[in-house]
């Protein structure tokens, strides 16, 4: 039985904290699925984990190729996760199941904090996740670290 973390970006942006994370995910032998709502915004995404860092490699492709199951992260906007992830990054207001926090590993909810429909949309998810039972976390970034504000 995994659980839900809830990621409150304050600091960095979500394309600077994206990579760290899946890097983290990676590291841990985990295939993950970066769910979107707008595929113009997995467009930008996947621009933006091809630029990163010289030294590394963030090995990730888009949903809708005939190697989807085969990509250790898959950005998609759909709710079939074709590459059997044990982690599921729901970004911009992305819709998580309880199903799926239960039956993953690992689920991360990462919002912008400046943006108030996020933050009441992230509310939302935290009150439907706990209240089908799944266990939550709260992280928040606002002191310039990561801190576990809330559990669940």
């Amino acid at each position: 039985m995994g659980a839900a973390y809830f990621y409150h970006l304050t600091q960095r942006p979500l394309e600077a904290t994206l990579p760290l994370l899946l890097e983290k995910s990676l590291a841990a032998g985990w295939r993950v699925a970066v769910r979107g709502t707008d595929p113009g915004r997995i467009d930008w995404l996947d621009q933006r984990l091809w630029m990163g860092p010289e030294d590394g490699f963030l090995p990730h492709g888009q949903a809708g190729g005939k190697h989807d199951a085969l990509q250790p992260v898959l950005l998609t906007v759909q709710e079939a996760l074709p590459n059997d992830p044990a982690c599921l990054m729901a970004v911009d207001g992305a819709g998580v199941a309880p199903e799926e926090v239960n039956r993953l590993e690992r689920v991360c909810i990462l919002f912008d904090g400046h943006d108030g429909m996020a933050l009441d949309a992230a509310r939302g998810q935290w009150r439907a996740l706990t209240g089908a039972g799944c266990k939550a976390q709260y992280w928040s970034e606002e002191s310039g670290r990561w801190e576990k504000k809330a559990e669940a």
